[in-house]
């Protein structure tokens, strides 16, 4: 790999959903590593895409997904990548030209059809459940999280009205006082540390929307197997269909007027129909055996993607989950210290 002299590049959002597209349509079998979320979602508190936060958030997300990228073993030999991360200006031409626009296009096309096999894969329906309920589940849970937040970030901020009642009440008590004042310290402690709380929540909640997204990707992939099953099932009905007409035409009754009045075609022309359609059906049977070489080989390759996303995702979703458990027990300690400083506080007062 030829290594570029430049060791900074500016990359606007719409360039990493360019980057995103085109993996999606140049890998189809793998589970593309989403990008962050463009808008706010489950905000607690009014926040918008200019917030400085969210647009750090947003950053370190990115930086994620080009992590995630560099270290799948397919994704990350791809050349477009690697400009992507390295050739500064002109990018956007050079992965134009790749024709990716095109056949995003025409998968746009082919997958908005709404698609019912006649035989559907029962590994691949299993997994297009699967995301679907992994979306529902990660969705209520993000949802929930948000409601919790807000009420605590209100309830504890309201802990600053007790440090100011305390502080104010010291001030008229002469041997009451220091206990009052001290006491007020720790209500406005409790205040306080709700901030880095709501904060380490954010990044947690941003590890969960990573798979939320993931879990739409999930699901991208089985619409992509069900495209090629689709495209399977439509060559197996081309042919049927062709060795029809061509028993009609064997017979001859090719033609319209024949059909409508039951004549027969002359020889010639009967001859001529069968070996063009014979040419056809040789055609089709060729179809067939192409649309079945690339769904074996999508199915394959498939296999060991979901493989590989599963064991990532069990692992990160347990460290997110640990992670927001221990978080929460640590603010609860946190808490219940202060209320016990400040029940020795008023305990000692004379």
């Amino acid at each position: 790999m030829v290594q570029s002299k430049i060791s900074t590049i500016w990359r606007r959002y719409t360039e990493f959903e360019q980057i995103h597209d085109y993996l999606q349509v140049t890998y189809p079998h793998v589970v593309i590593p989403p990008l962050p979320e463009k808008r706010v979602l489950y905000a607690w508190r009014k926040s918008d895409t200019t917030d400085p936060e969210f647009v750090e958030r947003r950053r370190a997300g990115l930086e994620n997904f080009l992590l995630r990228v560099a270290s799948h073993p397919r994704l990350c030999f791809d050349d477009q990548f690697i400009n992507f991360l390295q050739q500064e200006h002109g990018w956007r031409e050079t992965i134009t030209d790749s024709g990716y626009l095109l056949q995003a296009e025409n998968k746009l096309k082919s997958l908005s059809v709404s698609i019912r096999l006649k035989k559907p894969d029962a590994e691949i329906e299993g997994v297009k459940t699967y995301g679907k309920q992994l979306e529902t589940n990660l969705g209520n849970f993000l949802y929930t999280r948000s409601k919790i937040i807000e009420k605590n970030y209100a309830l504890c901020k309201l802990h600053a009205n007790y440090g100011k009642l305390f502080s104010e009440w010291s001030v008229i008590e002469k041997e009451m006082g220091d206990g009052l004042q001290k006491a007020g310290h720790y209500f406005d402690s409790i205040a306080d540390s709700i901030e880095s709380v709501a904060e380490d929540e954010e990044q947690l909640a941003d590890q969960l929307k990573e798979y939320l997204f993931y879990a739409a990707a999930l699901q991208q992939l089985c619409a992509n197997h069900e495209a090629l099953q689709r495209a399977l099932e439509n060559a197996h009905d081309a042919l049927n269909n062709r060795i029809a007409e061509r028993n009609r035409a064997a017979a001859g009754k090719s033609g319209l007027m024949s059909r409508l009045f039951g004549t027969t075609d002359p020889d010639i022309v009967r001859d001529q129909s069968t070996r063009a359609l014979d040419a056809k059906i040789l055609a089709d049977r060729d179809n067939i055996e192409k649309a079945k070489r690339d769904l074996e080989d999508f199915t394959r390759k498939t296999s060991v993607e979901i493989e590989y996303f599963q064991k990532q995702k069990d692992k990160d979703l347990h460290e997110s989950l640990v992670g927001f458990i221990t978080l929460q027990v640590k603010a609860a300690k946190k808490n219940l210290q202060a209320w016990t400083q400040i029940k020795e506080c008023l305990q000692n007062m004379p």
